[in-house]
């Protein structure tokens, strides 16, 4: 009674739903035979069903179109029983099922459209007629009414298939820039993946480096810990055995002064003076300094310098090889003088950078800088890695960071971050910010921290900031391929700044 689902055909010819026939011959289990429902043809052995490819197909077919018909949810005005309609017609304001829509089709001119339920949008919503035109000035669909008595009087009009081919053009041409900038984010996608990818490998190496590190620092700090503690026990065990012979030549001696203070007493106990008078003087035996008494007070103690000598000397030894494991070396910065703005004044030890208004009439010369406070340090780094600290507490606006010695020194390109030679941190109007090529980085937050720390890893392309807060916030890091030496550069306007490192640990 339904349209067939996965249909099959008995040899007889006939064609039933495979879940339909199945369970009508499963109730005929206990019969030992086998009819079809439709000619009562009796099969002994219960026959193999074969799918009907053609029918299956064309059953799929009306399937699906019945399903996208009832998803509308709209059915023909002319049937008397709710039937799903396939069409509607625009002008008629009806819904016409198939078997309607053939009648319908003989009147010419009428606009079929797909089912629907929402007319109100093909209607002007002034006049209540359809919309025919598209008015390319207002970009409206409009009824004949609105361009002849409508407020869109003189305005170009366009008929709507073409109105939409064009904006399916437009459409198209919008796709097609949207798949690229798709690309283009697939494609950055995967470069950050590949970045990430390679920071967590260069993260594991590092992290791995450094607990080998410390393996090492616990294995050597160990190694010294025995070694002082050896020299300890030995030093001990000497005063021990050195103390024990003293005491026992000591002990001998009391014994002997015990025996001739016995002979004394009996001596100052005798009534016959020619007997006292004959024995050998005793006056040497109550002489009571000694040499080993005097090594005992002089001589035999812990040598504790020597073991502080040890002790400091491993420590020394550790703490170089340490700094070698890190190959970061705190670098000793100077300020090239030649290179300093007239409007800047440098300290005597070429540490301090400060703003003023007397111009200190320095030569004029092409390493100079000539529009902008600023001075190089007259050390360059090529290779390795380094760090130094700068105290920018004391200036109202500054900027710290490493140029190529290429830089310009005058005009508006001099300046360290704005331009593609140099890379800078700075404060600006209250602003904190990372600038290279005049691209700007503001950081949230600020800087909690009137001493930053700049480390620079010339092989690995590296400039990296820090807050030296508690504990250290890292600012920024730049990546780029170095193609010249590398000088420090400072900026100050409005107070001074000052450079430390070169005696500093990591």
């Amino acid at each position: 009674m339904e349209i067939y689902r996965d249909p099959v055909t008995l040899p007889c010819g006939h064609n039933f739903c495979r879940g339909c026939i199945t369970q009508a011959w499963d109730h005929q289990e206990d019969l030992q035979e086998y009819k079809c429902p439709e000619c009562q043809r009796i099969y002994r052995k219960r026959p193999e069903l074969v799918r009907n490819t053609r029918l299956h197909n064309i059953c799929e077919a009306f399937h699906a179109t019945e399903t996208d018909q009832e998803q509308t949810g709209v059915f023909c005005h002319y049937c008397d029983f709710p039937v799903p309609a396939t069409k509607f017609c625009l002008q008629c304001e009806t819904s016409l099922c198939d078997h309607h829509l053939r009648k319908h089709d003989r009147s010419g001119g009428h606009t079929l459209l797909p089912p629907t339920t929402d007319l109100g949008k093909r209607k002007c919503s002034v006049h209540k007629k359809v919309l025919e035109y598209y008015c390319t000035e207002d970009a409206a669909c409009v009824c004949a009414s609105c361009s002849v008595i409508g407020g869109h009087v003189g305005h170009k009009m366009m008929s709507l298939d073409k109105a939409s081919e064009e904006k399916k053009k437009q459409l198209r041409n919008d796709l097609q820039k949207l798949m690229a900038e798709t690309g283009e984010a697939e494609e950055r996608v995967q470069s950050l993946e590949e970045c990430r990818r390679k920071a967590q490998e260069k993260a594991d190496g590092e992290a791995e480096r450094v607990t080998a590190l410390f393996r090492d620092l616990r294995r050597r700090l160990e190694e010294l810990e025995r070694r002082v503690l050896s020299d300890i026990m030995r030093q001990a065990e000497m005063m021990s055995q050195s103390y024990d012979d003293i005491i026992r030549q000591l002990e001998i001696k009391k014994e002997e002064l015990s025996r001739k203070m016995c002979h004394i007493e009996e001596l100052c106990h005798m009534t016959d003076s020619l007997t006292v008078l004959q024995e050998s003087d005793t006056g040497d035996l109550c002489d009571t300094e000694d040499r080993h008494d005097k090594q005992l007070h002089d001589g035999w103690d812990l040598d504790v310098a020597g073991i502080s000598h040890t002790l400091h000397t491993g420590l020394a030894d550790i703490m170089s090889g340490v700094t070698g494991g890190i190959s970061v070396q705190p670098a000793d910065i100077l300020l090239d003088v030649t290179t300093a703005n007239n409007e800047l004044h440098i300290s005597d030890d070429r540490k301090t950078a400060s703003w003023s208004h007397r111009k200190q009439h320095r030569p004029e010369t092409p390493e100079r800088f000539q529009d902008y406070p600023q001075v190089l340090s007259n050390r360059s780094f090529s290779s390795g890695r380094h760090y130094w600290e700068v105290d920018v507490g004391g200036s109202e606006s500054w900027a710290v960071g490493l140029c190529y010695p290429s830089i310009d020194r005058r005009d508006k390109q001099s300046e360290i971050g704005w331009n593609n030679k140099s890379w800078g941190l700075g404060r600006v109007d209250n602003q904190c910010l990372v600038i290279h090529d005049r691209k700007q980085i503001q950081l949230p937050g600020g800087i909690s921290s009137d001493r930053v720390r700049i480390c620079l890893d010339y092989e690995a392309g590296q400039i990296s900031f820090y807050a030296l807060c508690d504990p250290i916030r890292h600012l920024h890091t730049f990546t780029a391929t170095f193609t010249e030496p590398l000088h420090a550069g400072l900026y100050v306007w409005r107070g001074c700044i000052k450079i430390s490192g070169g005696n500093q640990r990591v």
